[in-house]
């Protein structure tokens, strides 16, 4: 039947309303007097958008002369949160050397005093959970091998490259979100600022302001995981021609001030708390962190769960499985006594090398998660954000400096980089899984053990929403909160420092009105509780959804279930400090 596989209910039969590209494409500039010139223009103030700002200003400091003739603004950073990284969030144990090249006269002491970065790694730990009680003690495989690499907050390292950007001349206009990419005679000239202080329904309220056209000689796109410009790009460019389909994971963190410190970097790879049965379809893992704060002594620790968006049980959720994993003896006892301080979630894109879509496009380009710069398999992306924003920002000043338009020699510059090298290697490692845990799990291995050679060629993706979804019972295992160690997503929510406003116009487009497998999907997915059931749904057919919009934490996750979320009012969303 329509909509249905197997018996059960495919997300992608339930579209969401949104007119893509058009909605999110604007065709030619207003008026010279109606617009403001940059010389470029960023969108998103995260790690990559930042490290490419930072790059072409020291580029450009050296050449005052191109420098004067970007104009009075040559660098303007749009970041949709109230601040720089306040959107932004992983794990994260980075890799120091594209972080050591973008900032060389910093030492690794220095990014602790700055207080983005938490301890190198000395000790590492991978453990097997067969059940809730037990761990297996596993020789590391060489993706977790992290000796010498760098517990870091992202949040607190993009506030740390605006502060350099802002010394450096960039203009960063945050609490602004960029809604529309403006497009003419096929060529990118600009973006377009979305209005602020419209009502729920649309209509201008009395602190109205309409946006604004932002033309700019170069765009660069950084939203990270599939933003509304960088979707409306792929499709206007048809970037993804040739492309394996994105796919996607979720992200569900917690930063814990403990009073023992964790001596080592921990991961566990399951099967715990997931089923290793195909017929549901989960896949993911986990990481405990060492972080300590060398500016108040305190000691913290980074935990978080991450599921692959490619489960068939409608009650999966990462942020319930992240509190039932928190009660696993061996979690247990490292969090025993402490106290929770952050919380936030984020979606990330799954897809690896063969799901990149092409990145130039004439006059924009993008970097970093935008451009699906992740290795999964090792849950390494910001060392990738931070090379591909580099590198941008020494091709848009070369660009600048003779005078042309062609910037396509960034796809092959990202080919020969640490990022195309290392996502070539893991090509084809995680396309297995989609078979599920146990038939996948030896391809998988192999991939791992021969550096992508085999299995050889290139492996298909199918999109997370073309996964038939039912109604399983995953959600049987979830405890409930103590508000000690477990906690709702309510709480959770109020801990971001969330601000958007009651009154603000939806910024989530998904149909209200879906089979009860859908809607279940929405409620459990989403860490935020976004989506309810009424109390009097019925148990079977449609059902009414409920959108809690205003509790949204920007994680994107529903991108990849049937919905589609879209770009807030600028400063809505939560307000990220350590994750």
């Amino acid at each position: 039947m329509a909509g249905s596989s197997n018996g059960r209910v495919v997300p992608a039969a339930y579209p969401p309303p949104v007119d893509s590209p058009r909605e999110f494409i604007k065709r030619g500039l207003d008026g010279e007097d109606e617009l403001i010139e940059v010389g470029v223009a960023i969108v998103g103030g995260g790690t990559a958008g930042l490290a490419a700002a930072n790059r072409l200003l020291q580029l450009l400091a050296d050449d005052p002369e191109l420098l004067e003739s970007l104009g009075e603004v040559p660098v303007a950073v749009l970041e949709k949160a109230k601040t720089c990284g306040g959107h932004t969030l992983s794990g994260a144990v980075v890799r120091p050397g594209p972080l050591q090249e973008l900032y060389p006269d910093l030492t690794r002491e220095d990014w602790r005093k700055e207080g983005f970065a938490f301890g190198e790694v000395h000790k590492e730990a991978v453990y097997m959970l067969p059940s809730a009680k037990s761990k297996i003690k596993i020789p590391p495989p060489p993706p977790f091998k992290n000796h010498g690499n760098e517990v870091i907050s992202v949040a607190a390292l993009a506030r740390y490259q605006q502060r350099v950007a802002e010394e450096q001349g960039a203009y960063i206009l945050t609490e602004t979100a960029a809604t529309q990419l403006i497009v003419e005679e096929g060529r990118v000239v600009g973006v377009r600022s979305g209005d602020k202080g419209r009502g729920k329904d649309g209509e201008p309220l009395g602190n109205f302001e309409p946006g604004t056209d932002i033309k700019a000689r170069y765009v660069i796109l950084a939203e990270g995981c599939w933003g509304s410009l960088t979707g409306a790009a792929i499709r206007e460019f048809e970037l993804d021609k040739d492309r394996e389909p994105p796919v996607w994971e979720l992200g569900v963190k917690e930063v814990w001030k403990v009073p023992r410190p964790l001596d080592r970097l921990i991961h566990t790879i399951g099967p715990w708390p997931l089923k290793i049965s195909a017929r549901y379809g989960q896949i993911g893992g986990t990481w405990i962190y060492p972080m300590k704060d060398e500016r108040t002594g305190d000691d913290l620790v980074s935990i978080g769960f991450v599921v692959d968006l490619e489960y068939a049980d409608a009650t999966t959720s990462a942020h319930d499985l992240l509190q039932q994993f928190k009660l696993h003896p061996l979690v247990r006892g490292i969090l025993e006594g402490g106290e929770r301080v952050a919380w936030g979630a984020k979606a990330l894109p799954g897809g690896g090398y063969w799901s990149m879509p092409k990145l130039t496009m004439p006059g924009a380009l993008m970097v970093g998660d935008a451009g699906g710069m992740v290795d999964t398999v090792s849950l390494k992306g910001v060392h990738h954000c931070i090379s591909s924003g580099k590198i941008a920002g020494e091709v848009i000043f070369d660009a600048l400096k003779r005078g042309d338009d062609s910037i396509e020699v960034y796809e092959e510059k990202i080919e020969n980089s640490v990022t195309g090298r290392e996502l070539y290697e893991v090509r084809n490692t995680r396309q297995p899984f989609q078979k599920g845990f146990l038939m996948g799990g030896p391809i998988v291995n192999l991939a791992i053990a021969t550096k992508g050679k085999l299995p050889p060629g290139r492996l298909p993706w199918h999109k997370n929403d073309e996964k038939g979804m039912f109604i399983g019972n995953t959600a049987d295992g979830y405890p409930r909160p103590d508000n000690r160690y477990t906690f709702d997503k309510l709480s959770s929510v109020f801990i971001t420092g969330n601000a958007t406003r009651d009154d603000a116009p939806n910024h989530i487009r998904v149909q209200r009105n879906v089979p009860r497998e859908i809607a279940e999907t929405w409620k459990w997915m989403c860490p935020a509780g976004v989506y309810e059931l009424p109390e009097d749904a019925p148990e079977r057919g449609n059902v009414d959804v409920i959108v809690n919009y205003t509790n949204c934490v920007q994680c994107g996750a529903i991108t990849a279930k049937g919905g589609r979320l879209t770009t807030p009012e600028g400063g809505d969303g939560p307000l990220y400090t350590i994750t």
